[in-house]
């Protein structure tokens, strides 16, 4: 996916506040790798567009929080057959 970075990482940004989603569903929502969206959000965005990385900000730590109770979750789902 050849495009704008600058736009590229508001896209990413609009994405993940629309939705709510993690770092790896927008990952392969836009066809790039995990390490390009993080870059894109944490580093990137800070400097294109302030107000939309403040947001992102807040759902990417809420993530970070949760994802030790999300990979409990899958593996208990794993081990249940479910």
């Amino acid at each position: 996916m050849k495009t704008n970075i600058e736009e590229r990482a508001c896209d990413l940004a609009v994405y993940i506040i629309e939705n709510k989603a993690t770092v790896r569903s927008a990952a392969k929502q836009f066809g790039i790798s995990k390490s390009t969206v993080h870059k894109d959000l944490s580093e990137r965005l800070q400097h294109i567009n302030r107000a939309l990385y403040v947001q992102v900000k807040e759902i990417l730590e809420k993530n970070k929080a949760e994802r030790h109770i999300r990979g409990g979750n899958a593996t208990r789902r794993k081990y249940k057959g479910e």
